[in-house]
């Protein structure tokens, strides 16, 4: 991996982490919580497909990225739905 995309792959990373930081100090009740929650799992699947795509080498292949962004999509829509189910939304 050219050090350039390892260097952009991080920096995402670093971003995207800190975004997850700021809405997770962030706590607010009733449905913001709901809000906050769906944002933080948004950044968690894009920090995952950053990591696949850059890290593992998946950004070459079609198959392999639609298939993980499926799974970890179908993934992170039902942690979703357990936190609103557990809550009592």
């Amino acid at each position: 991996m050219p050090a350039r995309d390892l260097i952009e792959a991080w920096s995402a990373l670093v971003v995207l982490s800190f975004g997850t930081v700021l809405i997770a100090s962030n706590d607010g009740p009733g449905r913001t919580g709901a809000i906050a929650a769906g944002c933080v799992l948004v950044l968690a699947g894009l920090k995952a497909r950053v990591i696949l795509a850059r890290y593992l080498g998946l950004a070459g292949s079609r198959f392999w990225t639609r298939a993980f962004d499926l799974a970890i999509g179908l993934f992170l829509g039902l942690s979703f739905a357990l936190y609103l189910f557990g809550s009592g939304r």
